[in-house]
Parts: C-alpha cells; sequence; structure tokens
C-alpha cells in the first residue's frame, strides 16, 4: 500500500475515533460506594415507581382520561431517558479511570435520548397545562375539544417535535469530523459531542441556542399564559368546587413542571463556569433522577383514582381467614 494510503488511512482513524473516552471527577472516586448505590437505588425506584403508574393507567378504564394518558407518556418518557444513561453510569462508577471508554455510535444514542428525554417532558408538560386549562375555563367543551383524535394529535406532537428537533442538532453534530477523543462529562450530550471537532461549530452554537431559547420561550410563555387565565377564572368564579379542583390538579402540574424546569436551568447556569465542573457533572445526573423520581409521587399520591386503585388492589390481597 503506499506511504499516502497509509497515512490517510491513520489520520482517518486519528480524527474519527470510533472509541471516545468519559471523563469522570474525582470526587466521584472518594465517594464511589455511596453514589453507585445512591444511583441504583434511585433508578430502581424510577422504573418500579412510574412502570407501576404507566400499568395502573393502561389498564383500569376509569383512568383512560386525558389527564392520565398524558401523564402515562410522562412515565414513559421517564423510563426511556433514564434506562440509556443511569445502568451505563452504574458500570462506569466501579470501573478504572482507563476503562471507561465508548463507542461513539453508543455515544449518539445516549446524546440523542438525554435531549429527546429533556425536550418531550417540556412538551408534554405543555401539553397538560393546555388540558387543564381547557379542564378549568371550558368545562363544558371540556369532552368536545379534548376528544380521542386530538389527544392522539397532540400526544403525536409532543414526540414527533422533540424528535425532528433533536434530530436536526444531533444531524449537525454527526456531520463534523473529530479531532479529539476525550467527553468531558460523565455521559454524552450534543455539546460534549461537537466539542470533540476541530472544524466550525459556529452553525451547532446557532441551532443550540436558537433550540434551547424556542424551547424554554415556549415552555415557560405557555405555562404563564393558560395559568393567568386558569387563575383569572377562579378569582371571577364563586364556584369552589371548580376552584377546589383548579388547585389540587394545577398545583400538581406547576410543581412537576419548576422542578423540571429549575434542574435544566441549574445545567445550563453551571455551563458558563467551567471552574465548577464537577458540580455540574453531579447537577447532571440528578437532572435525570430527581424529576424522573419526584413525578410518580407528585401525581400518584395525588390522584384520589390512582391512589383508589392501590387501595383496592392490596384490599384484595388480604389474607384470607383460615377455617
Amino acid at each position: 500500500m503506499p506511504p499516502t494510503a497509509v497515512t490517510r488511512l491513520m489520520e482517518n482513524y486519528t480524527y474519527n475515533s470510533p472509541t471516545l473516552q468519559l471523563e469522570w471527577s474525582n470526587v466521584f472516586k472518594d465517594f464511589m460506594y455511596p453514589v453507585f448505590l445512591f444511583l441504583f437505588f434511585s433508578y430502581l425506584f424510577i422504573i418500579v415507581a412510574n412502570a407501576g403508574i404507566a400499568f395502573i393507567v393502561f389498564i383500569d378504564k376509569t383512568l383512560h382520561q386525558p389527564m392520565y394518558l398524558l401523564f402515562w407518556n410522562l412515565s414513559i418518557n421517564d423510563i426511556l431517558g433514564n434506562s440509556i444513561i443511569v445502568p451505563r453510569l452504574l458500570i462506569d462508577i466501579l470501573r478504572p479511570s482507563s476503562e471507561r471508554i465508548i463507542s461513539y455510535y453508543e455515544c449518539v444514542v445516549q446524546a440523542f435520548t438525554t435531549h429527546m428525554f429533556s425536550t418531550t417532558s417540556h412538551t408534554v408538560l405543555m401539553i397538560m397545562a393546555f388540558d387543564r386549562y381547557v379542564a378549568i375555563c371550558s368545562p363544558l367543551h371540556y369532552a368536545t375539544i379534548m376528544s380521542n383524535k386530538m389527544l392522539i394529535k397532540l400526544t403525536v406532537s409532543a414526540w414527533g417535535v422533540a424528535f425532528v428537533l433533536v434530530g436536526i442538532l444531533l444531524g449537525l453534530t454527526i456531520r463534523l469530523n473529530r479531532c479529539r477523543t476525550l467527553i468531558k462529562s460523565l455521559y454524552c450530550s450534543n455539546a460534549a459531542l461537537f466539542k470533540l471537532s476541530c472544524e466550525s461549530v459556529f452553525i451547532n452554537n446557532v441551532y443550540g441556542l436558537t433550540f434551547t431559547v424556542v424551547l424554554f420561550t415556549g415552555s415557560i410563555g405557555s405555562m404563564v399564559l393558560t395559568y393567568t387565565k386558569i387563575t383569572v377564572v377562579c378569582l371571577t368564579s364563586k364556584n369552589k368546587s371548580l376552584n377546589s379542583k383548579a388547585l389540587k390538579t394545577c398545583s400538581t402540574h406547576l410543581v412537576v413542571y419548576l422542578i423540571l424546569l429549575l434542574s435544566g436551568m441549574s445545567i445550563i447556569t453551571l455551563h458558563r463556569f467551567p471552574q465548577l465542573s464537577d458540580t455540574r457533572k453531579f447537577v447532571a445526573i440528578l437532572y435525570h433522577i430527581i424529576p424522573s423520581s419526584l413525578n410518580p409521587i407528585i401525581y400518584g399520591m395525588q390522584s384520589k383514582e390512582i391512589r383508589r386503585f392501590l387501595s383496592k388492589l392490596f384490599d384484595s390481597k388480604k389474607v384470607l381467614p383460615s377455617f
């Protein structure tokens, strides 16, 4: 083989390595087993709690209402988002730093899943806000507006918009040649991937910033608009039953949204402070763990229908008296 051809092959391997190195922090090394146990039990709880809620909503026909079916989507999203990230983290914690290697294709899948998880959480919660708005502000037309056909359209839109936006985000990154192999994070993200390139990432930065601004503006804007109208209706209405229902369902939804929003804003803010990279890595883990752990607790405990189903389930398992 000619020398130029050999050189070209070496350059291709060097600049587009099929394997990448994950950079962990010494902080996690010092607390390896506590962090492992925290992640393990958190992941176990996330899977059991969210799968349990999703199963209950699926089999109980009384829960086949827009609010619960939308929450079903949130539970599925939490399961998928954590199942791609957390098991890999558990394995990497116990590995020596030199063995924390990930293939480029697995890294792309991780990055896609991470951004899908975040984006879908926002889009589903936006649709849930619209559902609450219709239920409280137009109760007589609720069944007509939130029909099965509309619910399917909204659900497909929530996942479809997230898929297209994240697909473009990762597509712009995949086109770049890589000249580095060190991922300065515990798991892969779009920013971590395009930072491996020595080419111009101007387009990536512009689209990434636009993507974030549009998502957060649309998300926050829809919440402010819907909750402002709901508040006006509640203040002008003398219907105590309506106000009680609004307070219960809206407070639950708002708490879940604020947890997601604050978690995401924390990571974005910490990206501006390179000296806090260890803190950012830990917060990045919590971004997946905290919302996904609290969602089934908040919605499950607040829903009398879900509590009623669980009470019936446990009552049916009581030991029969012996004769």
